[in-house]
């Protein structure tokens, strides 16, 4: 276990400052993920089984004012539903950008060391190299990691609230809307 500490601070050491901010941005960013599959799986059902048994407790479903309840109620629903989603859109855009200023950071270092030693030490140029490659590649991980499940949770917050909306039926009593 020690061990694998000194590697991840090595490897943090090796790839400069920015790479720290990479992954205080990717741990905020999966809390953030985690936290809606929570509220997706184990706390969401419940609210909305209350919203649907509110709902079918209420006599009336078909004046204005009860599709007017309803409606606002789903959009409160669909709220909580998305509740988050936008932050995590935000911290996914991040990631690249903080891997991009590390490639420039990184870039900045060699060419400091181009002014200094010449571009004939190609060992003093490689801890600015791999300060500009390693960030570019971490802040791609984090950001396809992060996008492929903020889809899904998109896609599930979506799915959820139509069919949120579907169980809250609604009695036209002979009109159309």
């Amino acid at each position: 276990m020690s061990q694998m500490i000194l590697d991840v601070q090595a490897f943090l050491e090796t790839g400069g400052g920015v790479l720290n901010f990479i992954g205080i941005v990717t741990i905020v960013m999966w809390t953030l993920m985690l936290e809606r599959f929570y509220f997706f799986y184990w706390v969401f059902p419940q609210v909305a089984d209350e919203a649907q048994r509110a709902w079918r407790e209420r006599s009336d479903h078909s004046s204005w004012g009860a599709h007017q309840i309803r409606r606002l109620r789903v959009s409160e629903l669909r709220m909580q539903l998305e509740d988050g989603l936008a932050y995590i859109r935000v911290l996914v855009a991040l990631c690249p950008l903080l891997g991009l200023l590390g490639t420039v950071t990184g870039m900045i270092e060699v060419f400091d060391v181009m002014a200094v030693a010449g571009s004939g030490n190609a060992k003093a140029m490689a801890g600015g190299v791999s300060k500009a490659t390693i960030p570019t590649m971490a802040g791609m991980v984090a950001a396809l990691s992060g996008l492929i499940l903020s889809a899904r949770l998109e896609q599930f917050a979506s799915d959820e609230g139509e069919r949120l909306a579907d169980r809250l039926e609604i009695d036209h009593g002979g009109e159309e809307e």
